[in-house]
């Protein structure tokens, strides 16, 4: 008798453990992915179509950006999906200065359903190629 409680007790655990891993496993593939400037660097040149976005506001990115970035300041990614960005699949690359907006950010699009979204920290971190003004 204990043995067959104990074999529906350890039946019940692990079908709840099994529950909560694919609940979790789901989590973390809606979630935006954190990478590092040399890991962006590489996507941007691996001549797929990708979308750089820039979350700073109009004065730091007139200052300087990463050339090809469009800037959707942080403030202003509410829920709604932003008309600069119409694919929900599409590959975005977001940065900010130091990387706490584009966290934020990365964060805002997923919860709309953006699913491709690649967080890579701050221009402070960029070693590679940038530009001045505005190229609208």
């Amino acid at each position: 008798m204990k043995i067959k409680l104990l074999a529906v007790v350890m039946i019940y655990v692990l079908l709840l453990s099994a529950c909560g891993t694919s609940a979790k496993k789901n989590n973390l593939e809606n979630d935006s992915k954190k990478i590092t400037a040399e890991e962006a660097y590489d996507r941007m040149n691996s001549g797929d179509e990708i979308t750089i976005l820039d979350v700073r506001t109009q004065e730091e990115y007139d200052t300087v950006h990463i050339p090809g970035a469009i800037l959707i300041p942080n403030e202003e990614i509410g829920d709604t999906k932003p008309d600069q960005l119409p694919d929900l699949d599409a590959e975005i690359l977001v940065y900010c200065r130091s990387g706490n907006r584009s966290a934020q950010a990365a964060k805002k699009l997923v919860s709309m359903g953006y699913t491709n979204i690649y967080d890579f920290g701050g221009i402070n971190d960029w070693n590679y190629e940038t530009e001045s003004g505005n190229p609208r």
